[in-house]
């Protein structure tokens, strides 16, 4: 129980939010020498696992998987667009839908960022085991919880 008396909310040490954020940070910066090899920043990854996973997605679907704006998203689109990674298009039967579609090239790139995850859980465990499978989904599944309840 929380003496409210003695508990200052606005310490850093108090926060939820904190350490949230840093270990964000950390583990972007953690992937980002993987990344680099492919010429991905995190953003880009994320984007093209969702088209691994399903070649095509309307441009506002791909925007709420990833949880970003369309201000955010369009830039990365056009990059991995230019990198020859993805084609972005109307959809035939509705023009105000524009669609993204994975490309040869992006999906040889997969073949190459099959090895990130292995690297970054190599890389998180160095020191032993962090989490337990079982620990890492109750993990993921708490903070899924967080983003949904801010939604």
């Amino acid at each position: 129980m929380i003496d409210k008396q003695t508990f200052d909310p606005l310490l850093l040490e108090n926060q939820l939010c904190f350490p949230l954020y840093a270990c964000a940070r950390k583990i972007v910066a953690a992937y980002n020498p993987f990344l680099k090899e492919l010429g991905l920043t995190y953003p880009q990854y994320i984007t093209m696992m969702v088209l691994w996973e399903n070649n095509k997605v309307a441009m506002r679907d791909l925007g709420k998987r990833l949880y970003l704006d369309s201000g955010t998203l369009t830039p990365v689109l056009k990059k991995l667009e230019a990198m020859g990674y993805l084609k972005r298009y109307r959809n035939p039967e509705d023009e105000r839908i524009l669609m993204v579609s994975i490309t040869d090239e992006g999906k040889t790139l997969r073949q190459e960022a099959e090895k990130i995850p292995y690297q970054m859980g190599c890389l998180v465990n160095q020191k032993g085991e962090l989490f337990s499978g079982e620990e890492v989904g109750k993990l993921k599944e708490q903070l899924y919880q967080i983003i949904h309840t801010l939604e």
